[in-house]
């Protein structure tokens, strides 16, 4: 039943402790014993794309009384009266629509709604103003979990004075370990404490900032926020917050109907962007399929040449003349010697031999061109889209584009597109070879097309639909995979593997259930044609045996081997060209990215282009600027006039939704900026967004990082020098750290950081900011997960 709180600084091994409690990582030596039920709160909160009951709820049942209890104590109240929807208010991927704060105590909801013995709360207060972080640790810590076991990890030294027992945590062992008065002797706080900036919290929350350095010409002007469900001031009415609320919903994938439009079908061959090469491939193929009809034709003429002179014998009366009691067959004078055809015949396939050789290369080389040309302009349009483009599009989507759309495109398409062009020329073909020996053959052929082209004109509607539909509900499988990998911990922390793998087989089932339908209708096509084919060959054949009279062996087994080929054929090729039209639908969804609404352009026109030096200052003037995110939202910031001074320090406070965050994402011009943002005589909206943006530092509360080195992550353009990279990172006191690695900076960074903890991520961050020496810097509470020093 006791409170323990473990402090140290960063990357002192605090969540790796309650990770080692949770399993999470292996133990070398020794043991943990856990006794009783557990429940975790993670310090990056996780969040999956459902509303916030559901987040809250998670795998156990809905108990109203204490849900409403947790709602109280974890300060959601207010922010629940701002939804639209209230707690039935969808969070997004990642919870997207939700401030960090929000985010935050949604997941500490989620840890204290849980009917546990044990709770391991790792840093919860950290993304909370001083207001709400002392409502969370007296409502929720201290009297709601009094009778439990709990666990705190905190930067928040204030608190320790109220906890049962101290852990004090340095190079991944415990130095300390007693209560608040017992660790007074050992001089705790110079672990914990700086020196040179102090912060005097004020009656009305708002924070002074006493910076030794304020003189210095060189500061940039920084502008950070705190989160806090307080509003800036008492007028505030929370009608008007609720206007600019915008409706966290999820969008619908939008599903494409009907038929897949020509314009797809030029837009895919035509993307690889070389006329030339496909010029060449076509008419190679087309010379393919002419000379393979004439050789099965050239061998249907040396048959009947062959033929000939057994057939003048059997009509000797009116062929031959009789000497001296001997036949003499007479030869007409056109006769081709056996040599000649064989010759001709080689020469055919040689020539078929080089054009395929040729043809096939520009095939390949032809596909290849324009799966990387579709590939590069979807992620070209992906990294220049709107952040809109994100918000209404999980990463479950994407994924889905750019793997199994993608794959597609690379390795089944081609396939059905060779098949219907071999297909259709070989029926071509067949077609005028059977015309020319009988032209009434040509009857029977007509009507069997007739009836598959029918046929086809039925099935194709439907079957394109059914793909479309497993495309979409594809997407909810990596969605639901995506979010369950990023929350492994939480999810196994609470013994929900079953729940979310129910449903993940509910997605699976979905998704099965139409993969299925698709194959079953391809086999119940198959089946009807496979009755087509067999009738229209039956027919054919008893008409050339009883109707008809063929003299020469040649012909006809030049019909009966074409009427084989172009039943076959006209089986397969129907088949091919379905396959065809299900497999376009990837291209149809590839270039709806393509087509993403984008952001400005990336540079400035050469008359607008900024000085080098600018911003020389720091002077940022505000006048008018309205924000919003869509056309059709209400407007986020409304009429924000403020100018804030160079090397000013200016902190923004205000209610959850007030449209903190909402100021950067004006200045980054990430969102519809109405009004003018003046940054030293300069205005953000004639700049290119590079020119803007590059002038510009952030260090936002959740950590960026990218897979590469530490190196590539402080200096992701190779600009500067060594010393200023090492510079940098002893200012923020992670010098001895990156040292300590075998490869020094260029020591891997795994995915998001992961082999770092959370407080090391934002230090690199901070490190980033500062190398870059930016006049204008913003701190979207940077400090929140590392300890005061």
């Amino acid at each position: 039943g006791q409170l323990v709180a473990i402090i140290g600084a960063v990357g002192a091994g605090k969540s790796s402790l309650i990770q080692a409690i949770l399993r999470e990582l292996e133990l070398s030596e020794g043991k943990i014993s856990v006794c009783g039920e557990v429940s975790y709160a993670s310090q990056e909160p996780w969040l999956f794309n459902g509303s916030v009951q559901q987040n809250i709820i998670f795998d156990s049942p809905m108990n109203a009384e204490r849900y409403e209890q947790v709602i109280h104590v974890c300060a959601l109240k207010t922010d629940l009266k701002l939804f639209p929807y209230g707690d039935k208010t969808i969070v997004g991927e990642r919870g997207v629509s939700l401030s960090g704060g929000q985010r935050a105590r949604i997941n500490l909801a989620r840890a204290i709604y849980k009917q546990a013995d044990i709770y391991l709360l790792d840093d919860p207060l950290s993304a909370v103003d001083t207001h709400v972080g002392n409502h969370l640790f007296q409502k929720c810590i201290k009297d709601y979990l009094k009778e439990k076991t709990c666990v705190l990890i905190t930067h928040q030294k204030q608190y320790l004075s109220n906890v049962d027992r101290i852990v004090l945590m340095d190079n991944a062992s415990i130095v300390s370990d007693g209560n608040y008065h017992e660790l007074q002797s050992a001089d705790i706080n110079q672990l914990l404490v700086s020196s040179e900036v102090a912060s005097i919290e004020s009656d009305n929350g708002f924070c002074i900032v006493k910076d030794k350095n304020k003189n210095n010409s060189d500061n940039p002007t920084i502008l950070f926020r705190q989160d806090s469900i307080q509003s800036v001031s008492s007028s505030v009415n929370e009608s008007k917050i609720k206007e600019t609320q915008i409706e966290p919903i999820e969008e619908a994938e939008i599903c494409s109907t009907g038929n897949v439009s020509k314009s797809v079908y030029f837009s895919y061959i035509f993307a690889g962007e070389n006329i030339c090469q496909l010029m060449i491939t076509v008419f190679a193929t087309l010379f393919t399929y002419i000379i393979c009809s004439g050789g099965d034709y050239w061998i249907s003429f040396w048959v009947n040449q062959e033929e000939r002179p057994f057939n003048k014998i059997k009509s000797i009366s009116t062929n031959s003349s009789i000497i001296n009691g001997e036949s003499t067959v007479i030869l007409p004078s056109w006769s081709i010697s056996r040599e000649t055809c064989v010759t001709v015949y080689v020469t055919l396939n040689f020539a078929m031999i080089l054009i395929c050789f040729i043809r096939n290369i520009s095939i390949v080389s032809v596909f290849m061109g324009i799966s990387k040309n579709l590939h590069n302009t979807m992620f070209n349009a992906i990294t220049r889209a709107k952040m809109q483009f994100f918000h209404s599009n999980s990463s479950g989507r994407i994924l889905n584009r750019f793997t199994k759309d993608m794959g597609a495109i690379d390795e089944i398409l081609p396939l059905p597109i060779l098949f219907c062009i071999h297909t259709s020329m070989t029926i071509i073909g067949t077609i005028f070879i059977i015309g020319i020996v009988n032209f009434y053959l040509l009857i029977p052929t007509f009507i069997a097309g007739f009836i598959c082209y029918k046929t086809i004109v039925f099935y194709l509607p439907p079957c394109r639909s059914i793909k479309r539909l497993e495309g979409v509900t594809r997407s909810f499988v990596f969605a639901h995979l995506n979010a369950s990998f990023q929350g492994l911990t939480t999810i196994r922390a609470f013994k929900a593997e079953d729940i979310l793998s129910k449903e993940f087989d509910s997605h699976q089932d979905l998704h099965s259930s139409a993969l299925h339908l698709f194959i079953f209708s391809n086999a119940a096509f198959g089946f009807i044609l496979d009755i087509i084919c067999f009738t229209y060959i039956s027919v054919l054949v008893l008409g050339i045996l009883t109707l008809y009279n063929e003299t020469y062996g040649g012909n006809f087994g030049l019909i009966i081997t074409q009427t084989m080929n172009i039943t076959g054929l006209l089986q397969w090729g129907v088949k091919q060209f379905g396959d065809l039209e299900n497999q376009m639908t990837s291209v149809e969804r590839i270039l709806e990215y393509t087509n993403a609404p984008k952001e400005a352009a990336l540079e400035s026109s050469p008359e607008k282009k900024p000085p080098k030096e600018w911003p020389d200052k720091g002077l940022v003037v505000f006048q008018n600027v309205y924000l919003r995110y869509n056309e059709d939202s209400p407007y986020v910031l409304k009429n924000i006039s403020m100018k804030i001074q160079p090397m000013e320090k200016v902190g923004v406070v205000g209610r959850t939704g007030a449209g903190k965050s909402s100021l950067i994402e004006a200045l980054f011009r990430l969102a519809i900026n109405e009004g003018n943002i003046i940054i030293d005589g300069i205005e953000i909206h004639e700049l290119g967004l590079h020119d803007l943006r590059s002038k510009l530092s952030i260090i936002p509360q959740n950590p960026v990082l990218f897979s590469g080195t530490i190196r590539t992550n402080l200096d992701p353009f190779n600009k500067y020098p060594d010393h200023v990279l090492w510079n940098a990172l002893d200012e923020v006191e992670l010098k001895k750290t990156i040292e300590s690695l075998n490869d020094g900076l260029d020591s891997k960074m795994f995915e998001g950081g992961s082999n770092f903890s959370v407080g090391q991520r934002q230090l690199v961050c901070l490190a980033r900011a500062i190398i870059q020496n930016n006049k204008f810097l913003m701190l979207d509470e940077a400090t929140a997960n590392i300890d005061s020093q």
